[in-house]
């Protein structure tokens, strides 16, 4: 993977995980725009990476701006997905403004992304699409109302893509990351084992989309417990996942 003067938009660049990718990419000579709602914090980030940078102000629940924003970036080498909200929520505690943040960001915001840059990657024949997943979207998990389905419809939307898309000169990858140390999960009040520093994050991120694999879940061996949980009956599962 050759990243100079690569043009790439990261969407959701202003911390965590994407402030660590912006500035590994950076390193490596690419070309970045950089968008989050923040634009103050956007044009710190900017000014501090070593390479060039545009900034592009964005909130991903407004579908017109996602739209004029993918016109007027015009032509891309790739599109990484890394926004997101979260709130740690059971279902007793329902907070109906949360559970639609969640799901209208995290879910339908990537859509709205993919949708304002695919048009013109297939017309070109080339382009990289890089979706931000989870553990948590593996499966039903308790406490992640809201989250952990907005995250298995990123994971759904990455592996159709995948499929339509193969062979089109456009690559399609999924990363699935545990927890971060960041903002959003300094709210869970549950150990988070295997927790990663957003640097680590980004360097497992960084070998998927330099490698050839579609999809990579980490950090090991956590995510395997994620993995075989799609293999248990019911009835084990949530007795280990979930008990009573």
């Amino acid at each position: 993977m050759i990243w100079q003067g690569k043009r790439y938009w990261l969407v959701g660049a202003s911390e965590g995980l994407g402030l660590a990718l912006a500035e590994a990419l950076s390193a490596r000579g690419a070309h970045l725009v950089l968008s989050a709602r923040n634009p103050e914090r956007l044009a710190m980030v900017a000014a501090a990476l070593p390479g060039p940078a545009e900034v592009l102000p964005l909130d991903v629940a407004d579908g017109a701006a996602v739209r004029a924003a993918g016109a007027r970036l015009g032509a891309l080498d790739g599109v990484i997905w890394l926004a997101g909200v979260y709130w740690p929520m059971r279902a007793q505690d329902w907070d109906a403004d949360q559970v639609e943040a969640m799901c209208d960001v995290n879910f339908t915001g990537c859509a709205r992304v993919i949708g304002a840059v695919l048009p013109g990657m297939l017309a070109r024949g080339q382009g990289h699409i890089v979706i931000t997943g989870s553990l948590s979207g593996f499966r039903g998990l308790p406490g992640a109302i809201g989250y952990g389905a907005s995250k298995a419809g990123c994971m759904s939307l990455a592996e159709s893509l995948h499929a339509d898309l193969r062979g089109s000169g456009i690559r399609v990858q999924l990363a699935n990351p545990g927890f971060i140390r960041t903002r959003l999960t300094a709210q869970n009040a549950f150990a988070m084992p295997q927790i990663m520093e957003p640097a680590e994050a980004a360097a497992h991120m960084l070998r998927l989309m330099e490698g050839t694999r579609f999809a990579q879940s980490f950090p090991r061996p956590f995510s395997w417990l994620f993995r075989l949980a799609n293999f248990m009956p019911d009835r084990l599962y949530y007795r280990l996942f979930a008990p009573k």
